[in-house]
């Protein structure tokens, strides 16, 4: 069993893993609060908490917390005899997040589909967007799939 990692290794994990979010697109300070909440003994943060570890502002853990709750990645919740809101991190947070990603491909399909209808499937424009939309439709359906096997394996473990 590894020793509990200091402070600085904390703060240095956090900082690594939420770079590697923003070079994926996640804004800077959602991907800060992302990384702190992931490392939270107890999964559960209240908004000054997590502006004292990350140093920095109310306002911008604020505006991170709501770009959170509105991805799912993060819900809001009470304490009993508290004023305070707490986050946590939500169960299955990764396959819920590719869950609603792959919603959006589904948008996706249905629009380069339609698009494809609008201008006919002989014509190149048509032809162009019949092919996106397969191309999201095949790559929704393996998403699906593989997210159910995911829970099922993970599942069997726990």
């Amino acid at each position: 069993m590894s020793p509990d990692p200091t402070p600085a290794e904390v703060s240095r994990f956090v900082e690594r893993f939420a770079g590697v979010l923003v070079n994926s697109g996640v804004p800077s300070m959602s991907a800060r609060v992302m990384g702190r909440m992931l490392v939270s003994p107890t999964g559960t943060m209240t908004a000054a908490e997590l502006a004292e570890s990350l140093q920095i502002s109310q306002p911008a853990v604020s505006g991170a917390v709501r770009q959170l709750l509105q991805v799912s990645f993060i819900s809001r919740e009470r304490v009993p005899g508290s004023r305070k809101d707490h986050y946590r991190i939500r169960d299955d947070v990764f396959a819920t997040i590719l869950e609603r990603r792959n919603d959006a491909l589904g948008e996706w399909e249905s629009s380069t589909r339609s698009g494809a209808d609008l201008f006919g499937p002989e014509t190149p424009i048509g032809a162009r967007l019949a092919e996106a939309a397969d191309f999201f439709a095949f790559i929704r359906e393996d998403l699906t799939q593989m997210i159910k096997n995911w829970r099922a394996e993970h599942s069997a473990k726990t």
